[in-house]
């Protein structure tokens, strides 16, 4: 079997590149080949990961959630994928820790080279896609408006700083969310679909599965003219979604869920897909499921 392994070297405050040498011997444990591919700007690792299909047996790479979108982004249109090993080397590492996969480089080999394969559910949304968690409103912004030295100084507490920075007074927005079973019309100042269970850190969906073609949504609503406590109660609510999770029934959110979406909303409203800044105004969000041929751990049981 041959394999590329393509690594952002800025990401995870460059410790990928000082130990390339120790993750290329480990990859030559199982792989015959091993090529290796530092990327050079943003979009880089979506076109190196989209040629490497059909060239190599497996696709190893390093870096935060944003390196995983782009992997993604450049392999989910194509077919007969190859597997995927993951080094995580971000802020966050989200879909890292639902997967059980370590930041420990030797620890995360390790899992590469004994894991078991399992394919992951992915999400199309409009013309691209996420893995992960596509949120737009409060907070949303701060994984890519947040300078990277600061990420780098005091980790995922960085979010909360920029957030709070930016986010004291919550954008009120417009909302329509649904499909031919369901379907909600609201304000809101926080909207969030998720495919898997943490985000931005938290343990926010413990219901969710890669691998059960569902996508969870989660609003939090505000009248379009609030006052002072109904402003202080969705920024409780917000608070509170993080804090304790998502709830099939809860006072203070729109909860909602099924294998597709279509979102209606402001021009104006910008998407966070996978912790990068995405597109702004409607979306067609879906589940592609079982799409993604993932190495995870032996003993790892929920997905």
């Amino acid at each position: 079997m041959n394999c590329i392994f393509i690594y952002n070297p800025v990401s995870g405050k460059g410790k990928i590149a000082k130990k390339l040498d120790l993750i290329v011997d480990g990859l030559k444990k199982k792989y015959s080949q091993v090529d290796v591919y530092a990327t050079k700007c943003a979009g880089d690792m979506s076109r190196a990961a989209k040629e490497a299909v059909g060239q190599y047996d497996a696709i190893v790479f390093a870096g935060g959630d944003g390196s995983f979108n782009e992997v993604v982004q450049g392999i989910a249109p194509l077919n007969n994928l190859p597997e995927l090993g993951y080094i995580p080397s971000g802020t966050v590492n989200d879909i890292a820790h639902t997967l059980k996969i370590p930041k420990n480089i030797k620890k995360a080999l390790k899992i590469i080279q004994t894991g078991r394969n399992e394919l992951l559910d992915c999400m199309k949304v409009n013309d691209g896609y996420a893995m992960y968690v596509v949120a737009a409103g409060a907070f949303t912004g701060a994984s890519y408006t947040t300078p990277q030295e600061q990420k780098n100084h005091v980790g995922k507490i960085a979010y909360f700083l920029e957030g709070a920075k930016k986010n004291l007074h919550f954008q009120n927005f417009d909302v329509n969310c649904g499909n031919e079973e369901i379907g909600k019309h609201t304000h809101s100042v926080l909207i969030t679909v998720m495919n898997s269970r943490y985000v931005a850190g938290f343990r926010v969906n413990k219901f969710a599965s890669l691998q059960d073609g569902k996508i969870e949504v989660a609003i939090v609503p505000q009248k379009s003219n609030p006052g002072f406590f109904q402003k202080i109660g969705a920024f409780f609510a917000v608070i509170g979604l993080f804090l304790f999770g998502w709830k099939r029934k809860a006072k203070n959110l729109v909860s909602l869920e099924g294998s597709h979406f279509d979102i209606q909303v402001g021009d104006d409203v910008v998407w966070n897909v996978d912790g990068e800044k995405g597109s702004t105004g409607n979306l067609r969000i879906e589940v592609v499921p079982k799409k993604i041929n993932m190495i995870v751990p032996q003993k790892i049981k929920k997905i």
